[in-house]
């Protein structure tokens, strides 16, 4: 293999400088005790960088292809012109000459070879630059993404052009969506000490451009709740738990509004599917609030395994949403922050966690209260007491603690905070669909350590083979010695 010892960067102007830089601190030095140890060290990075940029734009150009014509993808183009271009690197902006091609025939826009060999994205950003971009993005709001930029010095981009990275790249994963979450799935391991694969699904309300003058839900059998201009997205997640019910991984997900959550409900299943397919010994947990909806899924959920083999399923109602409940009822018996009442609330909710028959006893109590009550109060009790005895087969609390089964569905909720509340819900925000399912995307794969595998296999899709006619694959490019 032929190696380049190219050494014309050593002799590059930015070398020099930098060259003159550290002489010159040398000679503060030699003069007495240097001050400003700040400065040096941001005059040290801004020389590095330039050199950094000069080597970058050495790279690109060695991807360029001059030759009268190039096959790209079955499609023949010829060589139409030549020129500088920026593009934007980590380091900060670099130029570089490089050529277009355009198809015979056809009205259509010019290629440039040396932006489909690298893989350039969006026309600008060079592999790295994009990743950190939209990193950046995923976790904080364009305006704070560029004040970042600004503070670490390099690459500056303006608040657009962060806005416009995550909707490119989101685009392509959303076009390969399924076959790349099948990819990240079959490079995981499932840890020896597994015993429990849990299901959950959830929404929060996320403000909407143009969703109307009042909020909706994506499922029909939910009111809707909150501001006019909001409406559900759809969060999900799939942990594994060992025998005394820690939490060993958990994968996250979620979506845009959609009705019935289609595509948040299909990933989940996916999930479960591929864990159970290796080890079906795992008892499965579905794990949600009192939402019909919800229900109505985990209920149906398709195992994709053959009929022979028997997975334990265990269906449980979240704990806490249960108590949310019987807070309720017993405020609705003896009235909101009355002692009795909470007195009455601490002893049942001790019941409903610890006592075999404990949902059995709370219905009773409240079937009691109930029948002593009359009018409005009567229909409050009524209303809670319908919950438990809807949920009462996915309450046996005390039974599955002693069987090591996670009975709160707390890491839902976390997704629901994590995932889309802290991003997607900050003063003055409103989101249109391409734009919210971009950042929900990209903090659910980073959130379920996916995103470097994620990265691997999004930035090799803005990669294309270049062919010469008559010709294999454009090599990389060498250069004599």
């Amino acid at each position: 293999m032929e190696v380049c010892h190219d050494s014309s960067v050593l002799q590059s102007p930015s070398v020099d400088r930098l060259r003159g830089f550290l002489l010159r601190r040398r000679k503060t030095w030699v003069e007495g005790p240097a001050d400003d140890f700040a400065d040096f060290e941001r005059g040290l990075h801004e020389h590095l960088q330039e050199i950094e940029r000069d080597l970058i734009s050495q790279e690109l150009a060695r991807y360029d292809v001059d030759v009268p014509e190039v096959r790209v993808e079955g499609v023949r183009y010829r060589q139409a012109l030549a020129g500088t271009e920026t593009y934007l690197s980590a380091a900060g902006p670099v130029s570089v000459s490089r050529h277009l091609y355009r198809a015979s025939g056809r009205s259509t826009k010019s290629i440039c070879p040396m932006e489909l060999r690298v893989g350039i994205v969006g026309g600008l950003f060079t592999p790295r630059a994009a990743r950190i971009g939209v990193f950046a993005m995923a976790h904080l709001t364009s305006r704070e993404a560029t004040a970042l930029f600004g503070e670490m010095g390099g690459m500056q981009p303006s608040r657009c052009t962060l806005d416009r990275l995550p909707k490119v790249l989101s685009a392509a994963w959303e076009s390969q969506r399924e076959p790349w979450e099948r990819a990240l799935r079959a490079q995981e391991t499932i840890p020896a000490e597994a015993a429990v694969l849990a299901v959950s699904l959830d929404g929060v309300m996320v403000p909407m451009r143009d969703a109307g003058r009042r909020a909706t839900r994506s499922q029909p059998d939910k009111q809707p709740k909150g501001p006019a201009g909001f409406r559900e997205v759809g969060c999900g997640s799939v942990s594994l738990y060992d025998r005394e019910a820690q939490r060993l991984t958990t994968i996250r997900y979620g979506r845009m509004p959609e009705r019935n959550k289609a595509t948040l409900c299909a990933q989940l299943q996916a999930e479960v599917q591929a864990v159970l397919a290796v080890r079906p010994d795992l008892t499965l947990v579905k794990l949600a609030d009192g939402a019909e909806s919800n229900w109505r899924f985990l209920s149906q959920l398709e195992l994709g395994l053959d009929p022979s083999v028997t997975v334990n399923e265990v269906e449980i109602v979240d704990f806490y949403h249960g108590a949310d409940h019987l807070k309720a009822a017993c405020d609705a018996v003896w009235g909101e922050g009355n002692a009795q009442a909470k007195a009455e609330f601490q002893r049942l909710r001790t019941l409903l966690l610890e006592a075999d028959d404990g949902v059995e006893k709370v219905i009773g109590s409240l079937r009691y209260r109930a029948g002593r009550s009359k009018g409005a109060r009567r229909k409050r009790i009524g209303k809670e007491l319908t919950y438990f005895r809807n949920q009462r087969e996915r309450m046996h609390y005390a039974r599955y603690v002693a069987a090591g089964l996670p009975i709160a569905s707390g890491v839902m909720e976390a997704t629901c905070k994590t995932v889309a509340t802290q991003r997607m819900k900050r003063s003055g925000m409103a989101w249109r669909q391409d734009g919210g399912q971009a950042i929900l995307t990209f903090r659910s794969l980073i959130q379920s350590d996916r995103w470097s595998s994620a990265w691997s296999l999004l930035s090799a899709d803005f990669r294309k083979t270049v062919e010469l006619p008559h010709h294999s694959q454009i090599e990389p490019l060498t250069c004599a010695a």
